[in-house]
This record gives structure tokens, C-alpha cells and sequence, in this order.
């Protein structure tokens, strides 16, 4: 017999939330049927309508909070219920690192089934200030109603919210958004048309240099011709200080990605130049580039810690991107061979090497579980592995090879820390231990969390 679903569609429940989910949406149970509700707190009664139902849960809609939690927070934001952004701004700012921590540790204990016991699981690192910590920013723009909306995306959908002050980007991009906006609206520039594939302008890209405050502007635009132009440069020159460079970014393709191949300087240069630490990066409208700089020299940070060097390692950085971490390991160990896919990453990591003045770091093109294995077999063995993957984590051949190495420690960084707990599955399986675990919060009022993890060789 099929299960009996105690919970209809567009009905209100009053529900207990007891727990919190992926995203920190409450979980609460109707006669012991999972129940999640986006914005409601752990400990709290709340009203919920239903809009969504599954065979094993429900998704329900806040209506009303019936007895509230301590930890609930009142959002900052005027359009957080209607923008996909931010998740946890209703929730006070030590309850949303105590959240990620147990996200963590949740993960590990239910995907990588390692004995949690003597793992050292520290508190999450967070931000003295979590708000204006975004130092990049793309705004997608369009015509709602015959009136052209720069803003977000509303979650799940490429409706846009209009938007005048985000807390979490850099509070210069939100002036720069009302200089062009204004400029739009005084000289009708016509918006893309998403569905058509018509109109000029489809995104308006900022990224501000955390160290050195120099701001680029980017426009994503459908058409080569840019009308007043020049009355925009004006206009930005003049009324934002810091700015460096002015970009017309060509992208004419019916495409969800932002930015084209094609691309103008309008103004000034192509790039801005900011710091991680002592290491100074030029990066360029495609350069991928941490947002939360704060945050990311704690990690790296953390990242270098645990990696133990002495200065006569050898080290291996998996997914190197652009050298970043590779050049933070650089200072403590005797070589570092960084591995990266992607041949931009790789010019741009030799690049940020010679200019710091880094003379032990070298950089390879090619997949890591390709490229190790040859470095291995040249006799080149490594003490430590550092490894930093997309979101989807590793690739099982990589983590086969890096044990074949027989590193005596394995540093890994990760942004997912699903993918993060079954790979250390794997290395558990092939002789690695997890020591210690360090969540660090790169993205605050979010459901997203870093976490770097210090694993070492048993003994086989």
C-alpha cells in the first residue's frame, strides 16, 4: 500500500520546527511527516501553508511564527523574502555559525561514517562585521512592465528583484548600481530581453579590490554599440572614487552564462590588482578571484597550518586555479607543483608567481589524476597534498593517486561538505585519518560553508 500523506496542498498546519535543513530551512514533522518551512528557526511553533508535496516531505511556506525562538534575527534587508541571495538573515549571526559547524558535522557523521570521536571539530572562524564583505557583484538587468529593473534573481527563477542597497556586497557597488541606473532611465537605455534575445544591456558585472580599493566596472552587453556611452564614463569618473577600469563585455548568445569572449576597455585598464596577505594578484573581469578576501586569508591560513612545513617539503596543490594557495604554501615549503585543468588558470598562476617574486612553485596543465600519477612515477614524491575541487570534490582515480604517493598529510578544502564527507570516505579507505576540521565562513548571511580538513597517513 502506498503511504498515507497526512498533509494537503494550500492547507495551513501548525508545526514544531526541531531541526534545520541543508539551507537552514526549519524541519518539523505533521504526524510524523517531514515538513520543511524556508525562514523558520529551530525551537520555534510556527504556521506553515503547504505548497509542495512529496511522497516522504512537504515543503511549507511561513505564515505565521506562533512562539519564537531567541535565536530568530530580524532580516536587514527590505527584499530578503523575495531575493534567492541570502538564507539565514533571520537568524542571529552566532547561530548561523553554530548552524555550519553542525552542518559539518553532520555530513561527516552521515556520508564519510568516520569515528567522529577523536577528531578535533573546531567552531566555526566568522566575521567580526558579516555584512559588505562581497568585493565582486553581477546584477542582471531587464525590463519588468515597460520599466527597465536592475537587481537579483528571485530564487529558483530568472525573475529579477529590483535592489538598491545589498548588505552583503561592498557598499561602493551599491553606488555604482544608482549611477547606472540613473543613467539608463535618463537616456532609455533598452534593457535585454531575455526571452527575444533582444535589447542592449544583460548584466552589470562590479568587482572592488579589498586592499587597494581600485573598482572595475563591467557592462554585459547584447550589441556591440553602447549608446551615451561617454556620458556614462562621465558620469562614473566623477561620481565613484577608486574606479580603474570602465569594460564593455560582449556576450550576443541566448546563454545563462554572464560574460562573452569579446570584451572593450571603455576606460582606464582591464584589471584591478588586490592582495591575499602579502601576495598581490592582478585580476581581470574573468579572473576567478575569492569574494570574501577576509575570509580567504583565514582559510589559506588554516590551509597552511595544517599542511606542518618546515620548509624541506614537497608539496602538491590539486586544482591550483591561479596559484593562490599554491604561492601561501610556497613560503614554508621546498617545492610546490601546482596542478590545474584550465590553461588561463595555469598562465595567470605563473604570472602571480613571478611577480611575488616566487621561484619554488611550478605550475602544470592537465586533469590532477592525470598529471600526479606522472610526477610520481618521475621519482617526484610529495610529504604533503593540498587539494581545493569544485563543488563536485574529487575525482576517485585523483585520490587514488595521491595515496599511491604516500603523502604523510592531506590538507583539503572544500565548499561542499557533502562531496568534502564522501571523499574523505574514500581516504579513509586508503589509510588516511582525519585529525582536524576547520569550518570557516566565507559567505555569511548564507546557507554555504568552507571547511578545510587535516588528514594524516596511518599506520598500513
Amino acid at each position: 500500500m502506498d503511504k498515507v500523506v497526512p498533509v494537503k496542498k494550500n492547507n495551513d498546519y501548525e508545526i514544531y520546527i526541531d531541526d534545520f535543513g541543508n539551507m537552514g530551512e526549519g524541519i518539523g514533522k505533521v504526524d510524523n511527516f517531514t515538513v520543511f518551512v524556508k525562514d523558520a528557526v529551530k525551537g520555534e511553533k510556527v504556521k506553515a501553508k503547504i505548497i509542495k508535496v512529496n511522497k516522504n516531505f512537504a515543503i511549507g511556506k511561513l505564515i505565521d511564527v506562533i512562539e519564537k525562538s531567541e535565536d530568530r534575527a530580524e532580516p536587514v534587508c527590505s527584499i530578503y523574502n523575495k531575493c534567492g541571495g541570502c538564507q539565514l538573515q533571520h537568524l542571529k549571526y552566532e547561530k548561523q555559525l553554530e548552524f555550519k559547524k553542525n552542518k559539518v558535522t553532520e555530513c561527516l557523521r552521515r556520508i564519510a561514517k568516520v569515528d567522529l570521536s577523536p577528531v578535533k571539530i573546531n567552531e566555526t572562524i566568522g566575521m567580526e562585521t558579516p555584512n559588505y564583505y562581497r568585493n565582486k557583484v553581477q546584477l542582471p538587468v531587464g525590463e519588468v512592465n515597460g520599466e527597465v529593473k536592475i537587481g537579483f534573481y528571485r530564487e529558483r527563477s530568472h525573475d529579477i528583484i529590483e535592489v538598491d542597497k545589498c548588505f552583503i556586497q561592498d557598499d561602493t557597488a551599491n553606488e555604482i548600481m544608482l549611477v547606472v541606473k540613473k543613467w539608463i532611465k535618463d537616456f532609455n537605455i533598452e534593457a535585454y530581453n531575455e526571452a527575444l534575445g533582444k535589447g542592449v544591456l544583460r548584466h552589470i558585472m562590479i568587482r572592488k579590490a579589498f586592499k587597494t580599493g581600485q573598482i572595475m566596472l563591467v557592462l554585459v552587453t547584447n550589441t556591440e554599440k553602447l549608446p551615451q556611452k561617454k556620458e556614462l564614463i562621465h558620469r562614473i569618473t566623477t561620481e565613484i572614487k577608486g574606479i580603474k577600469g570602465i569594460i564593455q563585455n560582449i556576450n550576443n548568445k541566448k546563454t545563462n552564462v554572464v560574460l562573452g569572449q569579446r570584451e572593450i576597455t571603455l576606460w582606464g585598464e582591464n584589471i584591478i590588482e588586490d592582495y591575499i596577505g602579502e601576495f598581490k594578484f592582478n585580476v581581470s573581469s574573468k579572473s576567478f578571484f575569492q569574494v570574501n578576501p577576509v575570509q580567504t586569508e583565514k582559510l589559506y591560513e588554516t590551509a597552511l597550518r595544517f599542511a606542518g612545513l618546515t620548509g624541506n617539503e614537497v608539496v602538491f596543490d590539486a586544482y591550483c586555479g591561479t596559484g593562490t594557495i599554491s604561492l601561501f604554501l610556497s613560503q614554508k615549503a621546498n617545492k610546490v607543483y601546482g596542478v590545474e585543468m584550465v590553461p588561463e588558470a595555469i598562465e595567470n598562476a605563473k604570472i602571480n608567481a613571478q611577480q611575488n617574486g616566487v621561484d619554488n612553485a611550478e605550475f602544470i596543465v592537465g586533469k590532477a589524476e592525470e598529471e600526479i600519477p606522472k610526477l610520481i612515477e618521475k621519482g617526484i614524491k610529495p610529504e604533503i597534498v593540498v587539494v581545493d575541487p569544485p563543488r563536485k570534490g574529487c575525482e576517485k582515480a585523483l585520490l587514488e593517486s595521491i595515496a599511491s604517493g604516500e603523502p604523510r598529510t592531506i590538507v583539503y578544502v572544500s565548499c561542499d561538505p557533502a562531496t568534502l564527507s564522501r571523499d574523505l570516505g574514500i581516504l579513509n579507505e586508503l589509510g588516511y585519518e582525519v585529525k582536524e576540521v576547520q569550518p570557516v565562513d566565507m559567505f555569511p548571511e548564507t546557507g554555504h560553508v568552507e571547511t578545510v580538513v587535516l588528514l594524516q597517513r596511518g599506520i598500513m
